[in-house]
C-alpha cells in the first residue's frame, strides 16, 4: 500500500486499487490531487501484475467534482493546463489497456461522474447519486460530460442532465444504462472485487484489444479536440459577471 497526499494505492493479487482519499472535502479534485490520479492511473497501466484497476473513494463520496476554491483563484493559464492534465486523466483509464472499474461508493459529480464515465464498467451502491452540476455555477462540465455522455445516454437523456443539473440515484443510472450493478452499500466492495477478479481471469492481450475496439466503434476520432472545444467553452463562461457571482455565492455558502 502506498499513501499519497490525496489518494491511496494499492495491491490486492491481480487486482489494483486507486482510493481517493480527501474525505473532509468529499474528494474535490485540485490540481496536485488530480496529478497523483494520472501518476496512480498511469502506474496500474504499467504494471504486469494488476490485471484489473478498481477506482473509488473513501468516506461520503467517490469524487464531488473540482475543488471550487481552487478552481476559483486561478489564472487563464492555470485553468487550462488544468484542463489538459484532466484530459490526460481520463486517457489513462479509458484508453490504458487495463479493465477500470468505478466502485462508486456515494456522491458521483462533475468530474467524479466524468471519471466514471471514463472507466470501462460502472458498479454503485445503492446511497451513491450521480449529477453533473456544473450548470448551477453558470459553467459546463469540463472533463468530457458533455462528450462521453453520447456513448451512454440518448440525447434527451443527456440534455436532461446537463439542462437541469440535478442529482440521480444508482439505480436510475442503472435503468438508463450508464450503472452496470448496483449493490447494498455493505456489499460493494466485495461485489466489485469479484467483477475485478473475474475480468483478472480473462487474457490481458485479448481484454486491451477488446478496449481498443470498442473505443474505435463509440469514441469521435475527433473526442480530443471536442475535448479543447469543451476546456475553451469554460474558460469562456467562467470569465462572464454570472458565473463569477454564482461561484463566489457557493464558496460564501460553503464556508
Amino acid at each position: 500500500m502506498v499513501i499519497c497526499q490525496y489518494l491511496i494505492k494499492e495491491k490486492q493479487g491481480p487486482v489494483g486499487f486507486v482510493r481517493f482519499n480527501r474525505p473532509d472535502q468529499l474528494n474535490a479534485m485540485n490540481r496536485a490531487f488530480m496529478d497523483e490520479i494520472v501518476e496512480a492511473f498511469t502506474e496500474m497501466n504499467a504494471d504486469d501484475e494488476v490485471r484489473a484497476v478498481i477506482v473509488t473513494g473513501n468516506g461520503r463520496a467517490f469524487m464531488a467534482g473540482a475543488d471550487i476554491k481552487e478552481y476559483a483563484v486561478q489564472t487563464d493559464a492555470q485553468f487550462l493546463a488544468f484542463q489538459e492534465r484532466g484530459t490526460a486523466l481520463y486517457r489513462q483509464a479509458e484508453r490504458g489497456k487495463k479493465p477500470f472499474i468505478a466502485m462508486v461508493n456515494g456522491f458521483a459529480l462533475g468530474g467524479g461522474f466524468e471519471i466514471a464515465c471514463a472507466c470501462d464498467l460502472i458498479i454503485a451502491s445503492k446511497e451513491a447519486k450521480f449529477g453533473l452540476p456544473e450548470v448551477h455555477l453558470g459553467l459546463v462540465p469540463g472533463g468530457g460530460g458533455t462528450q462521453r455522455l453520447i456513448q451512454k445516454l440518448s440525447i434527451n437523456r443527456i440534455k436532461q442532465m446537463l439542462f437541469l443539473g440535478d442529482q440521480y440515484t444508482a439505480e436510475q443510472m442503472r435503468e438508463w444504462g450508464v450503472v452496470n450493478y448496483v449493490t447494498e452499500p455493505e456489499e460493494l466492495e466485495a461485489f466489485t472485487v469479484s467483477i475485478a477478479q473475474k475480468l483478472a481471469r480473462r487474457s490481458p492481450a485479448a481484454l486491451a484489444e477488446l478496449k481498443r475496439l470498442v473505443y474505435l466503434s463509440t469514441c469521435p476520432k475527433d473526442l480530443d479536440e471536442r475535448m479543447t472545444e469543451e476546456g475553451n467553452t469554460v474558460l469562456r463562461l467562467f470569465k462572464t459577471p454570472e458565473a463569477r457571482q454564482k461561484i463566489e455565492d457557493f464558496m460564501n455558502k460553503n464556508r
